[in-house]
């Protein structure tokens, strides 16, 4: 090679830096703030590198952004600006008129690669998905796992595939018009391969978090840090073309500033959208039940975008299945759904049992475009002891009644992978810690997890063993069988009539009634010309409608209208809707109630 290529790393801990490449470490240069320079020669994409810290061994980049040998190797240079782009006046939909679908790209396809994902983006864009979300693909240690323990946050795993095989995958995406998410996880990093504290203050010992100290973002050295996190979500939109991100665990941040890290990043991505001309999105995981986090940063709030929805799917989770226990011991009642579908939280400084006190904060004048709405995750999956999905729980037609709540509510629906054709694999924790000590404590620890729930701890599959993790791979031939063909054609309904429908995919919550009989078990959710109505009970029943639509589209077929009521049999929904053009139709299931 004959180029030259600048090294920067900050390190304000060393004594001294240098960069090792081909077994010759070259000396690096202090500069302000701890920071460490080289120009060396013969260097260029695809070099790989290592800096040595105070004269020890060669550690990875903490901006590498490739690690092809995993997290304890050397970093290798990639050039972004090489990579052939065809997405040159793309612009994803407006959050307000999407459907997510999150995956884990392990898992979702038999090979579990960037490439292989390509043969499933077809059937995504057929489904009606509007946005993927892909769940953490940063490398973390070993060959399988979930995502959430990374430690190089710039590099893409390298099982998953090339960083221009991300690319390939995302440009191809967008040429499907699907957009595309990035799970980030910026509230700590994993311990295997986890080398940041030998260069500087990244975690503070102020507080403590389950995963050990916290990630510094408010004491000393902390601008870097936080210069650090922002690169990096800067990196994956600007450099990967990347849609949005969604924040892992914000409330496990640790931040006491004038200015607090979310503000400071949603201003960075701000100003980076209008730099690409390209809307970005930023989408928080929290059970706070603060509306300021998705509060425009005028009205004196943090300025995302969106943020997941606990309290709803908490709700919905309890109803359905009678589950009370652990995190769902505030919820199982038809009030509590009623109130999650008109208001997002549940909690609105009102007492919380789980907890023990008051929690929350009314998320008044919010549009439920806010909040995106699920019946399943990964989270709420895999932290049951087998990874059961709510086909493992539920009746195919309370399966059904949780799919119409999601797509007809008035957030934005996500589904996870699968779940659209009730998959019959499980989606249990898995990893493959090398570190022996490491895997004994995670294994235990899980254990220790589930005893809030009542599992048996020793039924436990084992996360490290390989099998639990091939368990969780999708099975694409079951979409010619039943009953996965049933479920599927049922969400293909559900999405074609929240399209089609205005007043399905208005955002505006005061426009959102509901009633219900908690002692009769059905629950009426009217939004505009449209009616959604749940039988949960065990037997028929009548239930009252306004009477003034002309549609029904029913989870089964025997149901009966009589005036002012709707016979449903058990465990069914029907969503009442106007006279709809026939282009608008969704496929079967439909029934015209001429007066």
């Amino acid at each position: 090679m004959s180029c030259m290529h600048i090294f920067e790393v900050w390190a304000p801990r060393a004594r001294t830096v240098a960069v090792s490449i081909g077994g010759k470490a070259h000396p690096m240069q202090s500069s302000l703030h701890g920071w460490w320079k080289a120009e060396v020669s013969a260097t260029g994409p695809g070099t790989d590198y290592g800096f040595i810290i105070d004269g020890g061994a060669p550690l990875p980049d903490p901006r590498s952004a490739y690690q092809p040998h995993g997290v304890d190797a050397l970093s290798r240079l990639v050039d972004h600006a090489a990579f052939h782009w065809t997405d040159r006046n793309w612009q994803a939909r407006p959050l307000s008129s999407s459907l997510v679908y999150e995956l884990h790209i392990g898992t979702f396809t038999p090979q579990g690669t960037f490439r292989s994902t390509l043969d499933r983006l077809d059937y995504l864009a057929d489904l009606g998905v509007t946005h993927v979300e892909l769940m953490p693909i940063n490398e973390f240690s070993g060959d399988w796992g979930w995502g959430y323990d990374g430690v190089d946050l710039y590099a893409p795993h390298h099982v998953y595939g090339t960083p221009d095989d991300l690319k390939t995958l995302i440009d191809a995406s967008h040429a499907k018009g699907l957009a595309v998410l990035l799970d980030v996880v910026y509230n700590h990093l994993g311990p295997s391969g986890n080398y940041l504290d030998r260069f500087g203050p990244y975690f503070t010992h102020a507080y403590k978090t389950p995963w050990g100290p916290a990630v510094n973002l408010d004491h000393h050295g902390s601008d870097e840090v936080r210069r650090f996190l922002t690169g990096n979500a800067v990196m994956w939109l600007r450099d990967y073309h990347f849609d949005g991100l969604r924040l892992d665990a914000i409330h496990a941040f640790h931040d006491r500033s004038a200015i607090p890290f979310l503000e400071e990043l949603a201003l960075e991505v701000e100003t980076l959208s209008a730099q690409l001309g390209r809307h970005l999105v930023l989408i928080a995981e929290s059970d706070l039940n603060d509306p300021r986090i998705v509060t425009c940063r005028e009205a004196g709030g943090f300025g995302l975008d969106a943020q997941w929805s606990d309290d709803f799917h908490h709700a919905l989770h309890a109803v359905l299945t009678g589950e009370t226990n652990g995190y769902y011991h505030d919820f199982g009642s038809l009030a509590k759904l009623a109130t999650a579908l008109r208001q997002a939280f549940v909690h609105t400084g009102t007492y919380s049992a789980f907890r023990g006190r008051n929690h929350g904060k009314p998320a008044t004048g919010l549009s439920g475009h806010r909040f995106l709405a699920y019946s399943q995750n990964h989270d709420q999956i895999g932290n049951r002891a087998h990874g059961e999905r709510l086909c493992h729980l539920l009746s195919p037609g309370r399966q059904k009644i949780a799919a119409a709540l999601v797509l007809t509510s008035p957030f934005v629906p996500m589904l996870f992978q699968g779940e659209e054709f009730c998959a019959s694999a499980p989606f249990q924790y898995f990893t493959q810690h090398e570190d022996i000590e490491l895997a004994r404590n995670v294994s235990a620890g899980r254990r220790s997890e589930f005893s809030a729930f009542g599992w048996n701890p020793e039924d436990l599959p084992d996360p490290q063993a390989h099998a639990t993790f091939e368990r969780a791979k999708l099975s694409w031939d079951e979409l010619q069988s039943e009953p996965h063909a049933s479920l599927l054609a049922w969400y293909k309904k559900l999405i074609t009539l929240r399209r089609s429908l205005s007043s399905l995919t208005d955002g505006r919550l005061d426009r959102v009634n509901v009633a219900f009989d908690g002692r009769a078990n059905w629950l009426v959710m009217k939004r505009g010309d449209a009616e959604v109505v749940c039988n949960f009970a065990a037997d028929s029943q009548a239930i009252p409608i306004s009477g003034n639509n002309k549609e029904i589209f029913c989870s089964e077929s025997a149901w009966r209208l009589r005036p002012g009521l709707i016979e449903l049999p058990s465990d069914s929904v029907a969503i009442l809707t106007p006279a709809l053009p026939r282009q608008d139709h969704p496929a079967a299931c439909r029934r015209r109630c001429d007066p």
